[in-house]
């Protein structure tokens, strides 16, 4: 097969992995600068130019496409789409996952366990918003944020009051979420691909912090997931649309609840701490799905 891996950054581990393992299993492998492909836009022969050259004859694509460039990326892969070319994951549900709310409110309707969530947009409406999350302490998360960016915990109930008012006169969308003290600053990343939990480890927040995002000082260490995890990670997945996602989910009192769905998981605390070749396992995934003409949504998403 001939695949693209859109991705900024060639030397990133997970675009390294995954360009090695499709090399050792006999495919052609291109990384594409998701920012310099540029689009023709035409009826009858869409197509995609990188670097002055028309980009033809890729069988399956793999995005990579970091938060920031989400619109442009998503752009870019709809093209790949319209040309008959196979994704890894979907523009539409790349989209679908990168907007924390709409996200949560399609997981909501399916029944998939969530922390309290509360959305506000008026000042005047903050201390019911409070409550209605379970009061202090809690969380409070930037729409826009990413990898732990623009993620605070409020202790009291003025430190909350003040936060979203700060948020929201800067003209930033916030949610109020309930704090799930019994998983202790952890949570578990379940790796996703197909209708499979391939790998499970869990992040360990570094003492005084409540963010378990490993960049940002966590541990991982491997878990033994429960079954009703294993299917709520799934299900989650599912939902959204995605083929490949990485799904986080908090333990509490109540079961499992699901934080996140990511569409571009990182490749290197899941491969690190479990020695399992993932990257090969989402070649494998494509082999057996990635023919052309293969795409539910063809772009119309």
């Amino acid at each position: 097969m001939k695949v693209a891996v859109l991705s900024r950054n060639p030397r990133l581990y997970s675009t390294r992995r995954l360009v090695e393992a499709g090399e050792q299993r006999g495919h052609e492998m291109q990384v594409i600068d998701t920012l310099r492909a540029y689009m023709n836009i035409a009826s009858h022969k869409p197509q995609i130019h990188y670097r002055g050259q028309p980009l033809e004859g890729f069988d399956a694509v793999i995005p990579r496409i970091g938060a920031s460039v989400t619109f442009y990326g998503c752009a870019v892969l709809r093209q790949f789409e319209m040309m008959g070319v196979f994704p890894l994951n979907e523009s539409v549900a790349i989209t679908r996952s990168r907007d924390k709310l709409r996200s949560l409110q399609l997981l909501s309707r399916k029944g998939i366990g969530l922390p309290v969530t509360g959305f506000a947009n008026s000042p005047d409406d903050i201390p019911d918003l409070i409550q209605m999350v379970n009061g202090a302490p809690l969380i409070i998360k930037l729409l826009e944020g990413t990898q732990g960016i623009g993620v605070v915990m409020c202790e009291t109930q003025q430190a909350a009051e003040s936060v979203i008012e700060a948020f929201m006169g800067l003209k930033h969308n916030i949610m109020a979420q309930e704090y799930i003290k019994e998983a202790g600053g952890a949570d578990i990343r379940c790796f996703v691909i197909g209708d499979k939990v391939i790998a499970a480890i869990k992040r360990q927040a570094k003492p005084g912090e409540f963010r378990s995002n490993l960049h940002r000082g966590g541990s991982a260490s491997l878990i033994k997931i429960t079954p009703e995890e294993r299917m709520t990670a799934i299900r989650a997945a599912k939902i959204m649309g995605l083929n490949v996602a990485g799904v986080d989910i908090l333990r509490s009192l109540h079961g499992p609840l699901v934080m996140e769905v990511n569409s571009s998981p990182g490749l290197e605390g899941i491969e690190t701490t479990t020695g399992k070749d993932v990257a090969g396992l989402v070649i494998q995934y494509l082999e057996k799905n990635g023919s052309p003409n293969r795409t539910r949504t063809r772009g119309q998403g």
